[in-house]
């Protein structure tokens, strides 16, 4: 099948990689532009970019498609690459540009299968931009991956195929990514092996929930929160943004904490944001509801380290307070 694909980050890599193991023959390409990234802002080619260029496929990035917007030249490039490519059908990963109706008209005509979607939630939980990441956040058991025809809606579209996969208790959303991403490549080559066997069904009515993009603002702890919440959030912003917490004026990252089954007597009287006892297991600091022992941790420009590294050029004690809400210290 001659596909279009539209994709950006590694997600959209790993699909575009299986439909060229499957056979398929990318006729065309579309992926955001180069971004400003790492300590030196260079330029740096997205990872379905890079894919394209190793496996010399035709490639466009367009940063916008709307024609009567502000890069309505590009987009009406993009228009004619798009149609030149007479493409059975499009398959959009996480692109990051909304698709214009002219777009979705493009693939709607005879003989094509249309835009579809790899959303990467069992819709219609988790429509938008972070659906793995709001999953975890959320205490979510399961999510997985849905195989959508894309209309003119947010994640709204008709659905193809769905299969679920479990949320481990240690799930990050580094770790539920590969595996999310992993599954939605392979529905996605199911899917296109024969799409006349498919029969789309409509989303249900009843929900619905929308998985908004994370901000950074989001990565500052907020000790009055439960310990399963902030716990849960920890591993939900690892590794984008990075949950973090502020302690003798220097913030640090939190790349690792575990809710406490059995909170200590001494946290029963602490204060949230308080540090209850140090431990070669962790930090355990009081929250708004039980306890959260820190496990690693991270000063600004440093490794990453297990708490008993980390403690060894950092001391933490008992009865210090980390900022309750990230920005705002407890007073002593």
């Amino acid at each position: 099948m001659r596909l279009v694909f539209a994709g950006t980050p590694e997600f959209a890599r790993t699909a575009l990689e299986q439909l060229v193991a499957a056979g398929h023959t990318i006729a065309l390409v579309l992926t955001q532009p180069d971004r400003p990234a790492g300590r030196g802002m260079k330029l740096q080619a997205s990872a379905v970019k890079q894919f394209a260029l190793d496996h010399g496929l035709p490639l466009a990035q367009p940063p916008g498609l709307r024609l009567d917007g502000k890069y309505a030249a590009e987009a009406a490039a993009a228009r004619q690459a798009i149609t030149a490519a007479q493409a059975d059908a499009m398959v959009v990963v996480a692109y990051g540009l909304i698709l214009p109706q002219w777009v979705l008209d493009a693939m709607a005509g005879p003989g094509q299968w249309g835009c579809l979607n790899i959303h990467g939630s069992l819709l219609p939980r988790w429509r938008g931009a972070a659906p793995i990441h709001r999953a975890i956040e959320a205490g979510d058991s399961h999510t997985g991956v849905t195989i959508m025809q894309m209309d003119a809606g947010l994640d709204t579209g008709a659905m193809l195929l769905q299969e679920s996969l479990p949320i481990d208790a240690i799930d990050t959303s580094a770790s539920l990514h590969d595996r999310v991403a992993a599954l939605g490549a392979r529905l996605v080559v199911q899917a296109l092996a024969n799409p006349a066997a498919w029969v789309a069904q409509d989303q249900p009515a009843q929900g619905v929930t929308y998985a908004h993009k994370i901000e950074k603002s989001e990565a500052a702890i907020d000790w009055r929160q439960s310990a399963d919440l902030i716990a849960r959030r920890v591993r939900a912003f690892n590794p984008f943004p990075g949950a973090s917490t502020v302690i003798l004026g220097e913030t640090l990252k939190v790349w690792s904490a575990q809710a406490l089954d059995a909170v200590p007597a001494a946290a029963l009287s602490a204060r949230p944001g308080e540090v209850v006892s140090v431990e070669h297991e962790g930090i355990v600091v009081r929250a708004g509801q039980d306890a959260v022992r820190l496990t690693e941790l991270q000063r600004p420009g440093a490794r990453r380290l297990p708490v008993a590294d980390f403690l060894r050029g950092f001391e933490v004690r008992q009865g210090m307070n980390f900022s309750v809400s990230g920005d705002q210290a407890l007073a002593d």
